[in-house]
């Protein structure tokens, strides 16, 4: 078939024998992109296989994006109903009724009712019947049919428009008289027509029309520029309009009355009788030019015509002679909807017709006079249907929905009345008063409500931030986004109104962008209602963003337009509906209702009520006035306010029972439930033991004397059982004492610190008599609360607050599957909460689970049954097997059951969105009615009772989870008796719509992403430390088949669109189960995906590291040929390699160090000892033959062919591994050897190097060195014991053995050198230091030593004074300047940074004044570099500044006593682990009695935001880093301080402002 052809044809030819052609010109029709089109003729796509596709089928074989694929399904069911409902229609196509035309208008969003005649004379009539109601059935256009109303009848109408390709109802016969009947002429070929021809024309239609509708005695309309039959892909009665060029051509048309009626008395008839043309705009989106519809209306009056019979003959152009000649004249009448004339040769039925006009006349007559009664104006009540707009439904409006105002300009006098505007939960308002700031609705509503001014351009995006970033950078759901959508007076830059042309131009795809964004990727579907509120002149701009809205949220479900005048509603109207049908405007429209009286309605279902002030306690025993202004300016913070809750309006029983079955199902508990109890609504809440002890706690801690400035108090708790609530009532109860606020979630902890100290102050005088602030933080992470900590005790620092006042109380709240230990390891401050209730609580419970089965089933309070029964086990699985049991195995919620359980087992917080479940399940987003078919409807009363709806509280996205962490881990344990979990979880990644479904899909994918990668820990409070996930660890060891894991973890890694480090993960369980050539193969396809990942790059290294370790401790011969050792030495060559290439890319902003230093130690150290055991280097000379060949340029015969390849790279290992092992400790000397969360996931070294690097060093560092100096046997004893008896004369040794031996005792490096200052042993530590020292000539020079060895001497010679400090092996203070003068501080020979280290330290002053100038220049030049070389270091992590170690520090001693080391120090603390660190962080430390008797304070003077201190007699000054920057006084002040060394410089601790 001709495509051509088929274009003309697919809308005459049932779906179900469509071609592909025809599918082709149909998709072209209703606006499917031709790239799309392309494809599916291609994939030969007919009739009958478009009613099966699916959405994954489009999506993954098409490529079509989601909204092409919603709208073309969309259109594909409507057209198969209407299709299948076009047999019912044809038979109805006679009925002519007031009723059913009525009708037609009203059901018209699916398919008017045909009105058509049928006169058995005129057969054609009969087919055009028959077309328009097939063709009806159609859509032809991106918007789809749209079926339309009339002009109001002889009515002058400004605001009066027409929508192109609507469509009008059929033309209609005559109905009651005053119904008028309708005339249609399109004029698409005459409208081109010269004018005269044109005028004819016109003249011949209006005057045949006029003359039935007189004769009939019927009003009517005869309507050009409507389709008046089937043509092409145009349907009888579409609206396309036409150019007027001349609008005098259609009124001057009229003057044909006069030559081609009979008699002067019916030409004034016919004048009184047709009105003038009227012009309606028709309305086009794509046009370039205005069309209209010109109507004549046609009122024959019974004074006019009664009595009377009219003639008319008709004009026609004659093209011969280019004149105008009238026909016959004869009378016309109305036959259906056609209009006859009456032949002049039937007289009989002219005498009929005659004779028949007295009972039109008296019809006539009646139907006038009944027009004309008064009808009652009836008004449906205004009050519930806007209620029912406002909250899709329900009684009362709460906080459930988010509202999004778009408005033009407000009056003076409208702004009295907006109140209910700042009560609603405003996501955004689109604002088109550029005047708004000054004089509208934003001034007014910035001061009593949270807002933040935007523009359009905002929401662009530009940076294409993750949808997360994105909302935190515009602030969104914190504050109320107030969009100027057409400029802002009084702003500075160019931020202009436009007018509406220009508006279109340039701002309106900024608007479509912002609207697209909101409703598709911000906010969820059905989750907010858009309120369109006009009160001025509707202007283009505010039409438009209706229909965006209206486009985006596929129709006018959730859409409200508020007018108060019919004036501005007419008019919008006629605008809007381009988009939206004029019935379904109506139907979403509240119209002539005065802004005050929509005030105080809706004020009057509203829940809550904006509280422009809450109340906080104040120190002086009063309350203060906290605004919402200046809350919400404290976004990181959920403040708790003395009068919380107050602002709750009359609750209703059912709003009582659900916000407590709510809790008591296991949701978390709000602050409605506390206010509730403490108003006797509702019973009380159980205050558990826990709670108790935290509030003496607490108590203690407020009136203890001895105060700390941060104190806190921890709760630790089994999952479900209860902490957050126990943390909550804290607050609740405390809120009256001091001022109480929630840290929310995944908020920067310097805005934080700054929010907090913020609301300490708030409305108080004296900074030193504040309240404290009692400050909840949920499940933290330690670095985070330190970090909080850090950031707290510097703020008071610099605002000068005395330390002995109590400012924050940390409440820390966290899971653990062991909270008594937690207790145990620090009870004065930490209280636990466990399912185990005690003798006091138990009766507390049982009494309460009476209570509540008064009220509710057990099933429906199960988790505070389960509470109750204290998670019996054999309860939950009774429990648990009753309810599947019920469930018909068949149901696809089994499946959604098994993957909810299966994740919420496996991943902390885990839950899944109901747009996925929904999606899942099939169900469609649809209204019918006011009813909204939700997910919950779907589920089945038994299904329901194991799921719970969590609202996140900021964004309310619903999701669900199992109502309780023990109830998931049965219901897995018992749908995985049949089905393994390795399955679940296999169909779960593989299930294409959740994996790609749209909406909260990044953090879906985390999630998954989690299940596969996320290790448990037990510092997280995880029972055991894994190798791999837990999931993964399960398929394993109670599967027991790794293939089903290395399967799932490859189906993770396609699910998750190929991430990279699930194919890390998936290389390291291969390598750990031996399958080596596949964990290169995919290690090499995680390296290729994220080239410069550390560590990724490291997994490489670890997969030659494990191959290599495999082949050497399977090797059969004891001592290997060379020949047979070339494959071994091969991997393990290979595996140094990928470690060196992993050392040289750019580190992660949270890694301090490439960890793969280490793995190139390990590789390197397991090297040499294999090598010592090839045949030739293990008989009795082959040790100093191995040597010969590792450190010269001999190579032995045997080994020169077989090894040609491996010879320069193994004579470089010594001094490859010496230089790891020096990255290694540098490294270590800079930070603390933590690791925060996120690495622990993809860190793949051994379990030793990551917690006890320092011991791992040491151990490392003697393995190396023993080998190269002693026999291969020595070289494994110095592995297991790093105590040596013999050491050779320092005189007889060369500088290589040298290095050996000392690297053997542990003082190769500055760490394991600094680690032997905490060897529990002083005594043993202090005589390795000597048998070192024993190692140097006695008259030793500083050109004896290269500086890598005079720095490690030196450093031993300060260790060993500070174990020892009166060894005979000590050198003095000048002594050791002496040497170190050597290290250059500047240049391109720059010593190491732990040289610049020691010129710090050994030149440091005891006196400020006793330094000499070259001394003096020798230490700040030395600072410099240090500081230079350390932002160097840590210039990509700013996270781990804070946590640079501080070695030494500043005591009162003389010489070499007057280097204090940190051991020492930490010495003299006392407690438990924890509450020594506390006392670190909180600066507790420098109070000790025994430090202040140690260490030295040191003055110094601010200056310019600098801390300095004197250096030397002249005026130098040497700058000094505070260790915590926000512990500098502002201002010039003179300062005392501690002083500590360390490898980012010398740093100032305690700093003291001077009395």
């Amino acid at each position: 078939m001709d495509p051509s052809t088929s274009e003309m044809e697919w809308h005459q030819v049932s779906y179900e024998n469509w071609t592909e052609c025809h599918v082709s010109s149909w998709l072209k029709s209703i606006g499917i992109k031709e790239i799309y089109i392309t494809k599916l003729k291609e994939e030969e796509v007919t009739g009958p296989v478009i009613t099966t596709l699916q959405r994954e089928y489009l999506r993954n074989s098409i490529g079509m994006k989601g909204g092409q694929i919603e709208h073309l399904l969309r259109k594909r069911d409507e057209l198969i109903n209407q299709e299948q409902c076009t047999t019912k229609k044809k038979k109805n196509i006679r009925g002519n009724g007031k009723d059913e035309k009525k009708e037609s208008i009203l059901v018209s969003e699916q398919q008017p009712k045909l009105s058509l005649p049928e006169p058995e004379h005129n057969k054609d009539v009969e087919d055009k019947a028959e077309q328009s109601s097939i063709t009806n059935s159609f859509s032809d256009n991106s918007n789809g049919v749209e079926f339309c109303d009339f002009r109001k009848f002889d009515q002058i109408e400004k605001d009066c428009r027409y929508v192109k390709h609507n469509v009008l109802p059929p033309e209609t016969g005559i109905e009651n008289l005053i119904v008028p009947c309708h005339e249609y002429k399109s004029l698409e070929i005459a409208h081109t027509l010269g004018s005269k021809r044109l005028k004819v024309k016109i003249a011949y239609e209006v005057l045949r029309f006029a003359c039935a509708c007189m004769n009939m005695r019927s009003n009517g309309t005869i309507h050009f520029g409507i389709m008046d039959k089937v043509r092409g892909t145009h349907k009888h009665g579409e609206i396309i309009g036409i150019p007027v060029k001349n609008q005098e051509d259609f009124v001057d048309a009229l003057d044909y009355i006069e030559r081609c009626v009979k008699g002067s008395d019916q030409q004034n008839d016919a004048r009184a009788c047709i009105r003038n043309p009227r012009f309606i705009e028709v309305l086009d989106r794509e046009a370039t030019e205005k069309t209209w519809v010109v109507e004549y209306d046609i009122v024959p009056k019974t004074s006019i015509v009664k009595d009377k019979l009219y003639y008319v003959g008709l004009p026609k152009f004659y093209d011969k002679d280019e004149k105008v000649k009238c026909e016959e004249q004869v009378p016309y009448f109305r036959v259906g909807a056609n209009t006859c004339k009456i032949p002049a040769d039937d007289p009989v039925h002219l005498v009929h017709f005659i004779q028949g006009l007295r009972d039109k006349d008296q019809q006539r007559e009646e139907a006038e006079s009944s027009t004309f009664e008064t009808a009652l104006d009836f008004k449906e009540d205004q009050k519930r249907r806007l209620s029912i707009l406002l909250t899709r439904g329900k009684k009362r409006m709460d906080d459930s929905l988010f509202y999004i105002v778009a408005t033009n300009k407000l009056q003076p006098e409208h702004l009295d009345y907006i109140t209910f505007l700042v009560n609603m939960k405003l996501f955004c308002v689109f604002d088109f008063d550029p005047d708004s700031e000054t004089s509208g609705l934003y001034g007014q509503c910035k001061s009593l409500k949270p807002v933040t001014p935007h523009f359009l351009k905002d929401y662009e995006n530009i940076k294409r931030l993750e949808n997360a970033d994105f909302i935190k950078s515009l602030n969104l759901f914190d504050r109320v986004s107030w969009i100027f959508c057409n400029g802002r007076n009084n702003f500075p830059g160019d931020k202009v109104p436009y007018d509406e042309k220009t508006w279109t131009k340039i701002r309106k795809k900024k608007m479509k962008k912002a609207v697209s964004l909101i409703c598709n990727d911000i906010l969820p579907r059905n989750s907010f209602v858009v309120l369109f509120l006009l009160v001025s002149d509707v202007e283009q701009p505010l039409v438009e963003t209706f229909h965006e809205f209206y486009a985006e949220m596929n129709g006018h479900d959730c859409l409200t337009v508020i007018s108060d005048s019919k004036e501005n509603y007419k008019k919008w109207s006629s605008l809007a509906q381009v988009s939206c049908p004029i019935a379904a405007l109506n139907e979403i429209s509240i119209v002539d209702m005065p802004l005050s009286h929509v005030d105080a309605t809706v004020q009057s279902i509203q829940l809550s009520k904006n509280q422009p002030t809450r109340k906080l306690p104040a120190s002086n025993g009063g309350l203060c006035f906290l605004k919402s202004v200046e809350e919400a300016s404290l976004d990181s913070l959920e403040t708790i306010s003395v009068d919380q809750c107050d602002d709750t309006n009359n609750v209703s029983e059912e709003e009582i029972l659900q916000t407590e079955l709510y809790f008591y199902r296991g949701g978390k508990i709000d602050w409605i439930n506390f206010w509730l109890a403490d108003k006797h609504k509702c019973g009380g809440i159980i205050e558990r033991d826990a709670y108790k002890e935290a509030s003496k706690i607490l108590d203690s801690v407020v009136h203890r004397k001895v105060i700390r400035p941060i104190e806190s108090v921890n709760i630790y708790h089994q999952p479900g059982s209860g902490g957050s609530t126990v943390a909550r009532q804290i607050l609740w109860h405390w809120k009256e004492k001091v001022r109480c606020a929630v840290v929310k979630p995944s908020k920067e902890v310097t805005n934080v610190c700054e929010h907090v100290v913020k609301l300490r102050e708030h409305s108080e005088k004296d900074k030193n008599s504040c309240l404290p602030v009692l400050l909840l933080l949920e499940d933290q992470n330690p670095d985070y609360i330190d970090d909080l900590r850090r950031h707290l005790g510097n703020a008071i620092a610099t605002k000068k607050i005395s330390s002995s006042v109590l400012c924050f109380i940390l409440l820390i709240c966290n899971r653990s599957n062991d909270p008594e230990k937690m207790t145990r390891a620090s009870p004065s401050q930490t209280v636990s909460v466990t399912h185990k209730l005690s003798d006091e609580e138990k009766p507390l419970f049982i009494d309460k689970a009476g209570q509540l089965q008064l009220q509710f089933k057990s099933d429906f309070i199960l988790t505070f049954v389960l509470m109750t029964e204290e998670f019996e086990p054999s309860y939950i699985k009774g429990f648990v097997k009753n309810v599947l049991d019920k469930i018909d195995i068949s149901r696809p919620v089994i499946p959604l059951i098994r993957f909810v359980a299966l994740l919420n087992c496996y991943v902390k917080d885990s839950y899944i969105s109901v747009s996925h479940c929904e999606a899942f399940l099939g169900i469609a987003l649809h209204v019918v009615g006011a009813r909204y078919h939700a997910f919950v409807d779907q589920l089945g009363d038994d299904a329901k009772l194991l799921f719970i709806h969590l609202k996140e509280r900021t964004t309310h996205i619903q999701s669900i989870r199992i109502i309780h962490p023990e109830v998931a881990k049965e219901i897995l344990s018992q749908l995985s008796a049949d089905l393994p979990q390795s399955v679940i979880a296999m169909k779960l990644v593989k299930n294409e719509i959740l994996m790609n479904h749209r909406f909260d899909r990044d953090e879906y994918l985390n999630v998954i992403k989690a299940l596969f990668i996320r290790r448990n820990k037990r510092s997280r409070g995880d029972p055991v430390d894994t190798a791999f996930s837990p999931l993964i660890e399960h398929v394993i060891s109670k599967e027991g088949d790794v293939q089903k894991a290395v399967d799932l973890m490859k189906a993770a890694y396609i699910a998750l669109g190929k991430d990279a480090y699930v194919a890390q993960q998936l290389a390291r369980l291969l390598y750990t189960y031996e399958r080596f050539e596949e964990a290169l193969e995919w290690a090499e396809t995680a390296k290729s995906l994220a080239p410069h990942d550390t560590f990724i790059l490291d997994t490489l290294g670890q997969v030659y590291k494990r191959w290599f370790y495999h082949l050497y401790d399977t090797l059969e011969e004891k001592e290997p040929s060379p020949e047979r050792a070339v494959e071994i030495i091969s991997i393990a060559l290979k595996g140094i390699s990928a470690f060196r290439a992993s050392e040289k890319t750019p580190k992660k902003e949270t890694v301090s160090l490439n960890s793969s230093y280490y793995g190139e130690v390990d590789v390197g150290c397991r090297l040499l000892h294999f090598l010592s055991g090839v045949d030739v280097f293990s008989n009795t000379t082959g040790y100093s033959e191995l040597m010969k060949y590792l450190l010269t340029d001999h190579i032995p015969e045997e080994v020169r062919t077989p090894w040609q390849k491996f010879h320069q790279l193994l004579k470089g290992l010594e001094r490859s591994l010496r230089q790891a092992l020096e990255c290694i400790s540098e490294d270590l000397s800079y930070f603390q050897t933590d690791i925060s969360e996120e690495d622990e996931e993809l860190d793949a070294r051994d379990p030793e190097q990551v917690y006890n690097p320092r011991e791992w060093l040491t151990r490392k560092s003697a393995v190396y060195a023993g080998f190269f100096c002693s026999t291969p046997q020595e070289s494994d004893a110095a592995g297991e014991s790093s105590s040596f008896d013999v050491v050779a004369p320092g005189e007889k040794l060369s500088p290589f053995q040298r290095q050996m031996q000392t690297y053997k005792l542990g003082g190769g490096n500055v760490t394991a050198i600094l680690s032997l200052l905490y060897d529990q042993k002083s005594q043993r530590a202090g005589k390795k230091l000597e048998k070192i020292m024993a190692l140097y000539p006695e008259n030793l020079t500083w050109k004896d030593l290269d500086q890598t060895e005079l720095t490690n001497f030196i450093f031993c010679q300060i260790a060993l004074n500070c174990i020892l400090p009166g060894s005979s092996k000590l050198l003095s203070l000048q002594n050791l300047q002496g040497l170190s003068k050597r290290f250059m501080t500047k240049g391109r020979n720059m010593s190491s940074a732990s040289a610049l280290f020691l010129l710090s330290l050994l030149f440091w002053p005891e006196q400020s004044n006793e330094l000499s100038a070259t001394d003096a220049q020798i230490l700040l030049s030395a600072i410099d570099a240090l500081q230079r070389l350390c932002e160097q270091k840590i210039q990509h992590m700013a996270q781990r500044k804070s946590r640079i170690v501080t070695h030494f520090f500043l005591g009162k001693g003389r010489g070499l006593n007057k280097i204090v080391h940190r051991s020492d120090i930490e010495k003299e603390i006392k407690g438990t682990l924890s509450e020594r660190k506390l006392k670190w962080l909180g600066g507790e430390v420098w109070k000790t009695n025994e430090v202040v008797q140690k260490l030295k304070r040191v003055e110094g003077w601010t200056e310019n935001e600098n801390l300095y201190v004197k250096c030397g007699e002249k005026d130098k000054k040497i700058r000094i880093i505070p260790r915590y920057s926000a512990s500098l006084p502002h201002g010039n002040e003179k300062v005392t301080f501690y002083v500590g060394f360390s490898f980012d410089g010398v740093v100032a601790l305690d700093i003291q402002v001077m009395e």
